[in-house]
């Protein structure tokens, strides 16, 4: 029997401060924090340690780090990516990355047919977004887009669409379509990132822990200052 992999998740891309500990795609221990101030810095690495603790492991037990890679908040982003590579550099483990959005749509449990469409609020009507078939598949990459009544109309003509996270907050009112399900409650947590770290270990699709860099979509003003 193969030996079980013991992979450290981090998630900082919002205001929730999250760290889990899996076992091949079962979580063992989670420890998080969603406070309104990005605190990121002072309890990241507490909550490390006693993830660790509480699944009564060290870090030598560990065979991998995840980390979510946006897009999300620039601070919040470069505080995980940061401290997940220090600890594959110093404990020679690969890395692993999550797209932020594809665990925020695997929270929800949609039916066959619909849409998952995670969005997480970036400023004034603007929101990061992808869309997901109900198999969590990607069917329109992320992208950095405005907000406005035609959007997701695409999806909405013969579909139920999950829109969900917090930039589903700012779409309430615009996007009135019998077929559209809101749901804000859903944040990026490193509980959902288990099943998603554990698949990239089984394929061994690993980053570059020397080169890799966090998704911050850093070219989205300028993209919204193109005319038409």
């Amino acid at each position: 029997m193969a030996a079980m992999a013991r992979i450290l998740n981090l998630e900082t891309a919002t205001t929730n401060c999250s760290v889990s500990i899996s076992e091949d795609n079962e979580i063992v221990s989670l420890k998080e924090n969603n406070a309104m101030n990005y605190s990121h810095s002072e309890q990241l690495h507490v909550f490390i340690k006693e993830a660790l603790n509480e699944a009564s492991l060290s870090f030598l037990d560990l065979d991998a780090v995840a980390v979510s890679k946006g897009p999300g908040s620039y601070t919040g982003l470069r505080i995980g990516v940061s401290a997940a590579k220090g600890l594959c550099f110093s404990l020679d483990l690969p890395l692993i990355s999550v797209p932020t959005l594809q665990s925020m749509a695997s929270q929800i449990k949609a039916l066959d047919g619909e849409i998952v469409i995670p969005v997480l609020d970036a400023r004034r009507m603007e929101v990061y977004s992808c869309v997901f078939n109900a198999n969590y598949e990607v069917v329109r990459e992320t992208r950095a887009e405005i907000i406005d009544e035609s959007s997701f109309d695409k999806f909405l003509a013969g579909s139920k669409v999950h829109l969900v996270g917090s930039g589903a907050e700012k779409c309430i009112e615009v996007l009135n379509h019998p077929n559209m399900n809101f749901d804000t409650s859903i944040i990026p947590s490193a509980k959902e990132m288990a099943q998603l770290s554990f698949k990239k270990f089984q394929e061994g699709l690993f980053e570059d822990v020397a080169y890799f860099e966090p998704y911050y979509l850093k070219d989205f003003v300028l993209q919204t200052k193109k005319k038409g």
